[in-house]
């Protein structure tokens, strides 16, 4: 059995990759635009982003919008996850 022939990972997922960062690319813009800069999701965003430079970028990434904090809290303060922790330092 011959071994499986490596498969171009530009080839499959450029395109893919490519539409998304165009939509990041627009929603940086409406964002600025309307002047919601100062909202901590778009900051944690934008730190997200500086963690493409970084060498596990996913994990860096995942780990740069998740809530630090170990401890419980005795109940939920609101009704959904909002994807960015809002007392980052």
């Amino acid at each position: 059995m011959k071994p499986k022939e490596k498969q171009n990972t530009v080839e499959l997922y450029y395109m893919e990759a490519r539409a998304k960062l165009i939509d990041i690319a627009a929603f940086m813009d409406r964002i600025e635009r309307d002047g919601f800069t100062d909202d901590f999701r778009y900051k944690a965003f934008k730190d997200a982003l500086r963690e493409l430079d970084s060498e596990n970028r996913a994990q860096s990434v995942l780990l740069s919008l998740s809530d630090p904090t170990e401890e419980l809290i005795p109940f939920a303060t609101t009704k959904a996850a909002c994807g960015a922790w809002p007392d980052k330092p």
